[in-house]
């Protein structure tokens, strides 16, 4: 019985051990190959990461070049910035500084029905650092407000998250009707225009080069390519419910607000101080100081809608929208670009300077909630 068992054994145990080899090699073949898939996709995220934040800077600067290729910027900056009113510029800005603290105070607003008090002060910082934020990666301002408001003063991120998103919708039904309204005020003027110098979309189009098309039709897939990854970022939201309910409430605040009529004075507040932002600096130019409201307020009205596509404060889509608009109001093309140059500047550093401001109160004199407890 023992001999035959030793048989057994001796012809069995060669199968066993190349079976038992070969399963090893199989579970270690699948570690490696489950492996390489998740450094392929660990290394294509960060390539998606690194493509977000370098794309719209590949974009801004292409477009810039193309529109001051051959010209001494420095030159024409210094010559900008020597030449305009600083008065009406420095009246400008102010309206720059009056939207900014008149969101923050909508925000409180919105908050309140939830249970959520931030102070003004914090809400105001955070407000300005967001902007500042989005001059370094665009529109990343909307999510690191509420990623703020959550450190320094507690909120829910996803009822304040909720609350941002109420705020885009009325802030795009305004920008709407300012320019439908814009465009039927100045639709007279193009029509008489027209007819007495023989103007027609033709001639319109002609003045366009085949780069300018170009530029155009590239910001108009890249704008409408954002809102459906927009919506696609919300759609993906709805499938966590915990963060959904969070995130309704914050949409749904808007209902229960005590006083509405002053929801609605503060979102028309806003548009009325970015366009005072923007009016105004036409007359610190002696090329620009003639355009009439309407006029300037349909060029806002272009420029907005050209800050959708996803650059740095809109740098690039905004100078080529404001320059072609300018030129067609029958402002030469020089001082266009000039114009678009030297506002645009101004106003970046406006926001960067109250960027630094507001991170340095944030930091220095609000103290986050669990420091306050830990104080007390």
């Amino acid at each position: 019985m023992a001999s035959a068992t030793r048989k057994s054994f001796k012809k069995c145990w060669p199968r066993c051990f190349f079976g038992l080899t070969y399963s090893i090699k199989l579970k270690i073949c699948r570690i490696f190959a489950t492996a390489k898939v998740n450094i392929f996709h660990e290394t294509v995220k960060k390539f998606l990461y690194f493509l977000k934040i370098l794309a719209p800077f590949a974009l801004m600067a292409g477009i810039l070049w193309w529109m001051y290729r051959g010209t001494d910027l420095k030159h024409l900056f210094v010559e900008g910035c020597a030449t305009l009113n600083w008065w009406w510029m420095s009246l400008s800005l102010l309206f720059g500084i009056v939207p900014l603290v008149f969101r923050s105070l909508r925000w409180r607003m919105a908050l309140q029905p939830l249970g959520e008090h931030p102070t003004v002060r914090t809400t105001n910082d955070v407000i300005y650092v967001s902007y500042a934020a989005s001059l370094v990666i665009p529109r990343v301002g909307e999510v690191a407000r509420c990623g703020m408001l959550k450190r320094f003063a507690g909120v829910s991120f996803s009822k304040s998250l909720g609350t941002v998103v109420s705020e885009r919708v009325v802030d795009s039904a305004l920008m709407l009707l300012l320019a439908v309204i814009s465009f039927l005020c100045q639709l007279p003027q193009f029509l008489v225009f027209m007819r007495t110098t023989g103007f027609n979309v033709h001639t319109l189009a002609g003045r366009f080069t085949a780069t300018g098309w170009w530029v155009t039709i590239l910001c108009a897939i890249i704008g409408l390519g954002f809102a459906v990854y927009i919506l696609f970022r919300l759609r993906l939201l709805k499938q966590t419910r915990v963060k959904l309910q969070g995130f309704w409430d914050g949409m749904m605040s808007l209902r229960q607000l005590r006083r509405p009529w002053l929801y609605i004075f503060y979102s028309v507040g806003i548009w009325i101080g970015y366009f005072l932002h923007f009016y105004i600096a036409f007359f610190a130019f002696s090329f620009t100081a003639d355009i009439g409201i309407l006029p300037a307020l349909l060029i806002f009205c272009v420029g907005t809608f050209a800050v959708l596509v996803p650059t740095p404060n809109g740098a690039g889509p905004w100078h080529f929208a404001v320059k072609t608009m300018l030129i067609l109001y029958g402002v030469a093309e020089a001082p266009a670009i000039l114009f678009a140059l030297v506002v645009h500047t101004i106003q970046t550093l406006l926001i960067a300077v109250l960027g630094v401001v507001g991170w340095a109160d944030l930091l220095w004199w609000v103290s986050p909630p669990q420091q306050k407890a830990e104080g007390q």
